[in-house]
């Protein structure tokens, strides 16, 4: 599937797999529509890439997934891809864990994916063509100690992704999930004992290499479907 002059919308672009994905996507010749709280971190990434706009917001704002739509339709003319992979972590044992971050996490990681992902999906069945990606985890599949949260955003993100996938299948529009294992990112740089450490994984996977398997799912020709797609590091075992 040719990429070159589609268009992609990108939530949480501004660090980790959003950006290393804006930048693959850029490199086979897509046009993108980049999203993040940052705004100098879009500004500065927007720089660097070939033909990008952004939109700096809170992506839990109700008006926001509109907005993006209307800002690709309104600069390239078209939406072909929609990148649903904002998202936030919050862990910890009973005694530990932030409720209200808990309750932020649930508002981004399903309330506002469920929301940008419905607008983007009107305007794809609207053409009858299109393709959505929900960044999972494998913590969509299986459930830790202290992460039982954070892993029950992900099996919202898998159920979700599931029953779209059904309602679609007949349509042109894609569904697929992306379920990364560990990957070196910003969110784990303030955690008290890095997950490397705990989950004995001493090379985790990098942005770069979920960013090739999403370049992969979106040059499979018309009549392939990738509905789930797990990546894992060497050693990590789920």
């Amino acid at each position: 599937m040719e990429l070159a002059n589609k268009v992609a919308i990108v939530t949480g672009a501004t660090s980790g797999i959003g950006a290393a994905v804006a930048r693959i996507l850029d490199q086979a010749g897509m046009q993108l529509v980049l999203t993040g709280r940052r705004y100098d971190r879009l500004e500065q990434l927007t720089r660097e890439l070939k033909q990008a706009v952004f939109l700096s917001g809170d992506i839990t704002e109700p008006e926001l997934p509109q907005k993006l739509l209307n800002l690709s339709l309104q600069t390239y003319g078209r939406c072909d891809v929609a990148f649903n992979n904002a998202g936030v972590q919050a862990v910890g044992t009973v005694e530990t864990i932030e409720i209200e971050a808990v309750c932020q996490m649930v508002q981004v990681n399903v309330e506002a994916a469920f929301r940008f992902a419905y607008v983007v999906l009107k305007h794809f069945q609207s053409i009858n063509d299109g393709h959505l990606i929900n960044t999972s985890s494998v913590l969509g599949t299986k459930v830790r100690i202290a992460a039982g949260a954070h892993a029950g955003t992900k099996y919202a993100i898998e159920a979700f992704s599931e029953a779209l996938r059904m309602e679609l299948a007949n349509t042109r529009v894609r569904i697929s999930c992306i379920e990364p294992g560990l990957v070196k990112t910003e969110l784990h740089d303030y955690w008290e004992i890095h997950p490397t450490e705990s989950l004995n994984v001493p090379q985790p996977l990098q942005p770069e290499d979920i960013a090739r398997y999403v370049r992969f799912i979106l040059e499979q020709p018309p009549h392939i479907r990738i509905p789930k797609l797990m990546v894992l590091p060497e050693s990590h075992i789920v």
